[in-house]
């Protein structure tokens, strides 16, 4: 079994190289394209001209934890896009093995491929994982919610699976009663 990172402290060495990155709320998000599904690109910046995007980084889609995760921001997906912001996860799986989980399970979200760890790398998520003495790829389980100006609104590495859905949720409540980045609401008010 592989050993666990201390994500509070993210300068101890415990399991293997950390991500040196740690984004916190009102820095600018890094920006990306990376492949979908459907082997399509999704570009944050396009999607932050329409909608404030929840980033959800995930280890693999095969894990009973990520099935739940997922089923349950798609579940919500209607909530979400009533509150102006759309749902998209990030593992280190193939585009075709996102597919296949998204068709299997009814999955709404958009699932984007990493396979290199780029963009988990620029998110500090990333993380070398020793399991039976091999150092092996893994990503850290975290969420981040992106206005439309691109600036980080919510950083979130400490995920707790059991209720993270509806706190996303309730973060993003509370950010709609405040400036959000969101143009359509701006313009609604104005």
């Amino acid at each position: 079994m592989g050993r666990l990172i201390d994500w509070n402290n993210l300068g101890s060495s415990a399991g293997g190289a950390l991500a040196e990155v740690r984004l916190e709320a009102g820095q600018q998000a890094p920006v990306f394209t990376l492949p979908d599904a459907d082997m399509g690109l999704f570009d944050l910046a396009s999607a932050l001209q329409r909608k404030i995007v929840v980033l959800h980084f995930y280890p693999r889609d095969a894990m009973p934890s990520s099935l739940r995760q997922a089923i349950d921001f798609s579940e919500q997906e209607r909530e979400f896009a009533r509150l102006g912001a759309m749902i998209v996860g990030i593992s280190l799986d193939e585009c075709m093995t996102h597919a296949d989980f998204r068709d299997a399970h009814g999955i709404s979200m958009e699932l984007l491929s990493d396979p290199e760890g780029e963009v988990c790398r620029l998110y500090g998520v990333w993380q070398d994982r020793l399991a039976d003495g091999v150092l092996r790829p893994a990503v850290h389980r975290a969420t981040f919610i992106v206005a439309c100006d691109g600036s980080v609104l919510h950083a979130d590495y400490n995920v707790d699976l059991r209720e993270h859905t509806e706190l996303v949720l309730a973060r993003l409540k509370s950010i709609s009663g405040s400036k959000n980045g969101n143009p359509q609401e701006h313009r609604r008010h104005a």
